[in-house]
């Protein structure tokens, strides 16, 4: 990475390591001789627990720990798992029921933690499981997307976690009565497993009386608070570090059971204790996503305008409520309920509900994309139903540029946009004129061919606070210190691309560290499509301070006054000399000077609003009705990111992103039979999206700058996931209207839409 002009396509310089195998992950790097963690898991879904007998397993050669709930309690580790609750409309709290580290007296999902074993090896430790006794007495298991049935916490009668609402339900109700059309339309949002690359892991050791946890997560702070929780520790005695991580997208950005037992066992035994998830532990066991039923209904006026938006979901909370989750549904999906459409009257009302299931929390987008998806799929349905052209529906009811900021009828201020714009160059990438002749040529061949179109926007996340710290060092060189963490988006390049770009410090000349709470003061991790954005305000504001400080040093070396010096992000120019130092030549001089103030400086930026990132995805399929079989055979995106900061990294975001949205459209779908046993735990049942599952993705970026920010750019984490869902399923729709399918959900597999094209032939017969 040479020197480069701004907003430019710079390679990722962490993929050399990647490639090459030298990258340091959670299970490369744990300490030699690390005894090994196995968790013993639940078999059934909902049972009391009879018998829980681990005297075997501690007699098994190589064993040294066997953990049970009773010996968490016995020990003082008390503390169960933390999550979110939100009000309900009656002003009560949500469900907030006690979610143990280790099952006690009831299991509530298969793969709940019952015990664990720590062993010299992981042979002994599955040894030692095979000698468990689990005896128990089956309990009614509720699994359906509905409240009801036997109560699996007291706190929680009917199996509801909450019951929440948003917006002015007279209001809406009133202009529904006094529509001139209304639609409606019920949609499936499917359950789905994270399966990030690597799976999760961690271990931990003492270093001398300070526990150090090392977990592939998504930042570090999190993770030392509520250890130091759980574990009954000041947080000043807990280190925690974050190495590598091979994808995260929410799972892993909160604590799950197996950290805490990993850093119980280590301090109890004084020894190293590291744990890996296995493939089909994890599909047990990790935060699944989504799993959501809507019914979405829209009033319009004569105009075909919008006038009210009223939804009702049920959200699946799984057994217990993990960290996120109550919010996800409720606070971040209204973030972007109406979407980009100038509707001020709405009313949102979600239930959560209680399911022998994994614990649902954040995936890709979280809340975003669930409320994109269902808005565009109801946007399309009414454009059907009200005989109107899709793409005119949406700009009939676009926020018009004047109009902004918008505040909109959730409370969010909408900064910029132009979706129009956005729109008509959407229209022409997708060569939307050739469509009909392209949907022709199918029709000729057998196939059915359909478009579909999304218009997203979504709300960036996270902390509003970030720090950074940028030292020079005594090599010569600079190294930036992120609150931030990568789990694989490229931070390594763009932040260091980025400091390079402000200081003139030669890239690699700068060292790049993350990921560590003792080098680090505070963070705010990775997630909700904040670290660029926030960390390169910090890093603006740290080069202030530098050029600030270094500008006074230089006037007192040089003689002169303060306004006599200028900085142009290559060097210092002090007056007409011919006196040009670059930044690292100044620290040099302020290290000779024995001024070591001038070595380090930090910075804390709070962002007091955020950017709301949007685009058109155009999504084009094809169908081979005999087979049922869906092939995306076109896809187009056109964002609006604001300024870019490095175009390649943000079209990458971009194209995993359609990637994980094209899976949950196409071919993942979590399934549980009637006793609650997973029947999707492998790859050979659960369909991860493959390469020929995926098009090429056409991208190209429309901006208006944000606003909210110094660098006027907006974050593009997610955003390929929150606009891929409704684009395929509206294809899917279309494709499939033409042979009377009205229901489309998720997944599109062979199977499913055989189906559904069958069950519409026998229908029309």
């Amino acid at each position: 990475m040479d020197k480069f002009g701004k907003s430019q396509p710079v390679k990722r310089v962490e993929d050399v390591r990647f490639l090459n195998g030298t990258g340091r992950y959670v299970d490369d790097i744990a300490p030699e001789g690390a005894l090994r963690g196995y968790v013993f898991r639940s078999s059934v879904a909902h049972a009391d627990i009879d018998t829980l007998d681990v005297t075997d397993a501690r007699e098994v050669p190589g064993v040294h720990l066997v953990l049970t709930a009773a010996d968490l309690d016995e020990a003082g580790f008390t503390q169960g798992l933390w999550g979110t609750t939100v009000p309900n409309r009656d002003g009560s709290m949500g469900a907030s029921p006690f979610r143990p580290i280790l099952a006690s007296g009831t299991v509530r999902y298969v793969g709940e933690a019952l015990a664990f074993i720590v062993a010299d090896s992981l042979e002994a430790a599955r040894d030692a499981a095979e000698l468990i006794v689990f005896d128990y007495t089956d309990k009614p298991v509720h699994l359906g997307l509905a409240s009801g049935g036997e109560a699996l916490h007291t706190e929680a009668p009917g199996n509801v976690a909450f019951d929440w609402g948003m917006g002015d339900e007279a209001a809406t109700a009133e202009a529904f009565k006094t529509a001139h059309r209304t639609v409606s339309l019920d949609v499936e949002d499917n359950r789905i497993i994270v399966n990030a690359m690597e799976p999760r892991g961690c271990y931990a050791e003492m270093e001398g009386d300070r526990l150090h946890f090392a977990v592939n997560a998504q930042g570090v702070w999190e993770h030392k608070k509520q250890m130091a929780r759980v574990l009954n520790m000041t947080e000043e005695d807990i280190r925690v570090t974050n190495p590598d991580t091979g994808g995260g997208f929410g799972m892993k950005a909160m604590p799950h059971p197996e950290n805490f037992l990993t850093a119980i066992a280590c301090k109890m035994l004084g020894q190293p204790v590291r744990w890996m998830s296995e493939r089909t532990e994890a599909m047990l066991s990790d935060n699944a996503g989504r799993d959501l039923r809507h019914t979405a209904e829209l009033a319009f006026d004569e105009n075909n305008r919008i006038t009210a938006y009223r939804v009702q979901t049920v959200a699946n909370m799984g057994a217990y409520n993990s960290h996120f989750a109550q919010a996800i549904q409720t606070s971040l999906f209204s973030k972007v309920l109406m979407g980009v459409y100038d509707v001020q009257t709405s009313w949102l009302q979600v239930e959560g509900v209680y399911t022998n299931t994994t614990p649902v929390d954040a995936y890709r987008g979280a809340g975003r994309p669930e409320a994109i998806y269902l808005l565009e799929r109801v946007m399309d349905r009414a454009a059907r139903e009200l005989g109107l052209d899709p793409w005119e529906m949406r700009r009939i009811n676009f926020i018009k540029p004047h109009q902004f900021p918008y505040k909109t009828t959730t409370g969010e201020t909408y900064d910029v946009g132009d979706f129009d714009r956005v729109l008509c160059r959407a229209e022409g990438f997708a060569d939307r004129a050739g469509f009909d002749a392209r949907r022709a040529a199918s029709e000729a061949d057998g196939k059915l061919r359909g478009l579909g179109l999304c218009y997203y926007i979504e709300s960036i996340l996270g902390a509003p606070v970030e720090d950074v710290k940028v030292t020079f060092d005594d090599d010569g060189g600079a190294s930036i210190y992120v609150g931030t963490q990568s789990n694989g988006q490229g931070h390594e390049t763009v932040f260091t691309q980025f400091l390079s770009d402000q200081t003139g410090i030669p890239a690699d000349m700068i060292r790049f560290v993350q990921g560590d709470s003792d080098l680090i003061a505070r963070g705010g991790g990775t997630g909700g499509s904040r670290s660029v954005t926030i960390q390169n305000t910090a890093t603006l504001a740290a080069v202030e301070k530098i050029v600030t400080a270094f500008t006074a040093f230089l006037a007192d070396q040089q003689g002169v006054d303060e306004g006599d010096i200028s900085f142009d992000d290559e060097q210092f120019r002090v007056g007409t000399s011919n006196v040009t130092p670059t930044i690292l030549e100044v620290a040099q001089m302020a290290r000779e000077a024995g001024r070591t103030d001038l070595l380090t400086f930090d910075a804390t930026i709070t962002l007091d609003a955020r950017s709301f990132p949007n685009g058109a995805h155009v999504a084009e399929v094809e169908i081979d009705p005999d087979t049922g079989h869906v092939t995306v055979d076109r896809y187009t995106v056109v964002d609006d990111f604001g300024n870019l900061i490095n175009p390649m990294l943000a079209e990458g975001q971009v194209h995993g992103g359609v990637a994980q949205g094209l899976g949950q459209a196409l071919t993942e779908r979590v399934v549980y039979d009637e006793d609650g046993q997973l029947l999707t735990a492998t790859f050979m049942d659960y369909a991860m999206p493959r390469a020929d599952d995926i098009p090429m993705i056409g991208f190209t970026t429309e901006a208006t700058p944000s606003v909210t920010n110094p660098m006027g750019m907006k974050g593009c984490g997610e955003a390929g996931t929150v606009g891929a869902l409704a684009a395929v399923a509206n294809a899917v729709q279309d494709a499939m209207w033409q042979r009377g399918v009205r229901q489309a959900d998720m997944p599109f597999t062979p199977q499913r839409v055989w189906g559904m094209l069958q069950d519409a032939r026998i229908a029309a017969e």
